[in-house]
């Protein structure tokens, strides 16, 4: 589909020109007007870009970055391309006539591409399923152990607590929202970081759109405050249990 210029009609038979694709073009700053020269196996063809297409290699259809009119290549040494859609059942008939009616015409199959493609990608996302797997399991040991170093603590500050009438629900109560309060932190930045991380990925690496899901998101979330909460609750029952007594005078 032609988004600037126009396309050369039917039976043109004039000077050279290129219709080049938008994507590819904006990268490299070509214009309206611009010319570019291409070597065909030795033969060097100058041609006036009149304009831009949109291209969409992902249906597996026939698409080039740029294409001359047929006049501007028919004394070049060139082959001809085509694209078969059909159903399953029909394909070994289809391949066999071709290949002997045209012994010269090669066939390749697309979808076996595909699928090896496929393939691959699910092994790069097993891979990374995998590796995610990994990252919470080590934040998680991580979580367990800094609310194992903050026991001590915990335990005067639940001495002085205890000292100025607190009561063990209202000490506890104080623990567990503290442990939320940091989970929420910690995932309010990791969803934006991530996010910000994952949009910079998909838009400069991998070229494609990127689609926030809050749903994930937020269920890792909750599941990092639980864990912390969790985490923080397990090492307050010794503080709590211990004397103040002992506790403040043992500091002093």
């Amino acid at each position: 589909m032609v988004t600037h210029g126009e396309w050369w009609p039917e039976d043109y038979d004039g000077p050279p020109q290129v219709s080049f694709a938008t994507e590819e073009a904006m990268e490299i700053g070509l214009e309206l007007g611009d010319t570019i020269t291409v070597d065909v196996l030795g033969r060097p063809i100058t041609a006036t870009v009149t304009s831009f297409r949109e291209v969409d290699f992902s249906t597996a259809g026939i698409g080039f970055i740029l294409s001359m009119n047929p006049s501007a290549v028919a004394s070049a040494p060139h082959t001809h391309i085509a694209t078969v859609y059909a159903e399953a059942e029909a394909e070994p008939a289809i391949l066999r006539e071709t290949s002997d009616t045209y012994p010269n015409i090669t066939a390749i199959r697309v979808k076996d591409a595909i699928e090896r493609v496929s393939e691959v990608l699910g092994g790069i996302a097993a891979a990374v399923t995998y590796g995610s797997a990994a990252t919470l399991l080590t934040g998680f040991i991580v979580l367990i152990g800094a609310a194992a170093a903050g026991e001590r603590a915990r335990t005067y500050e639940a001495a002085i607590l205890k000292t100025i009438g607190g009561s063990r629900r209202d000490i506890l109560l104080n623990f567990a929202l503290r442990s939320a309060i940091l989970g929420s932190a910690a995932g309010a930045v990791a969803i934006l970081a991530g996010g910000i991380g994952g949009w910079a990925v998909s838009t400069y690496v991998m070229n494609t759109d990127y689609v926030f899901e809050p749903v994930s998101a937020v269920a890792i979330v909750i599941g990092g405050i639980l864990a912390t909460l969790a985490a923080g609750l397990a090492f307050a029952w010794r503080p709590l249990a211990a004397r103040p007594a002992q506790v403040l005078r043992a500091r002093e």
